[in-house]
């Protein structure tokens, strides 16, 4: 079992999101960005320098790409908590955390969703 403290972290991993509650808005894709931490099944002294043992953060961070592709979700807490599951479904993990941010308020640097799932 992973020590829960052992994680991988990408930040702001830039992506295309069609999303948004107009028609509109959802009609073409805009830049959000994800921040993803996660929590491998095994924990950093199991893994003995070996990719295979542990999580492939370049692995995750094409495939967030390509499960957001085509999507066309009304909010970003719903995209959040299915990029959330998704991971959880194709990687070995014990836990994993989504934030995603939306640059849609002028006067706010961005607006995120938050969601953490354990496996």
């Amino acid at each position: 079992m992973a020590d829960a403290g052992d994680s991988i972290h990408i930040q702001e991993l830039a992506l295309d999101a069609c999303v948004g509650v107009p028609d509109e808005e959802r009609a073409n894709p805009q830049r959000l960005t994800v921040s993803i931490t996660l929590w491998p099944s095994r924990g950093f002294s199991e893994v003995a320098d070996d990719l295979s043992k542990t999580v492939n953060y370049s692995a995750v961070a094409r495939e967030v790409h390509h499960f957001v592709d085509g999507r066309a979700d009304k909010l970003i807490e719903t995209l959040a908590d299915a990029i959330a599951l998704h991971l959880l479904r194709t990687f070995n993990l014990q836990r994993v955390r989504i934030e995603l941010h939306k640059f849609v308020l002028p006067d706010a640097k961005f607006v995120a969703a938050i969601c953490e799932r354990p496996a």
